[in-house]
């Protein structure tokens, strides 16, 4: 089955963080899945590591790319679709980097790993 992760669990998964609830560790550890995680989260990270919200042990495109291999997870891209579904969505959620994988799990069919609870309004199946 296909996952499509939320930003935040990307990054509890490659730290090993406890926040991760055992559901979600069993999807992401299960290689029979096929994970993904969006452009616009990568996106999204990549600008709070330059704002200096988060912090990476090495260069961000070197730290992502090798994370994305070691764990096996591909990328989604933003495809036009995605962003004029954006269109379509109640405004539960502010964050335009949540809204955007809100539109690309409607759109691509795509569970979302997630533990955001603003997430959860929409009409998507999640996983957490």
């Amino acid at each position: 089955m296909k996952y499509l992760l939320d930003t935040h669990v990307f990054l509890w998964w490659i730290q090993d963080d406890q926040k991760l609830s055992p559901r979600a560790r069993g999807v992401l550890s299960d290689g029979g899945n096929d994970i993904l995680l969006s452009v616009a989260s990568l996106w999204e990270i990549v600008i709070k590591v330059q704002i200096g919200k988060l912090s990476v042990p090495q260069p961000a495109d070197r730290y992502l790319g090798r994370q994305l291999q070691t764990n096996a997870i591909s990328t989604l891209p933003v495809e036009a679709a995605h962003a004029l579904r954006l269109l379509k969505l109640p405004n539960h959620h502010k964050d335009p980097f949540d809204r955007l994988l809100v539109a690309q799990s409607q759109a691509e069919n795509l569970p979302i790993v997630t533990a955001d609870p603003a997430v959860k309004k929409y009409p998507v199946k999640t996983i957490w």
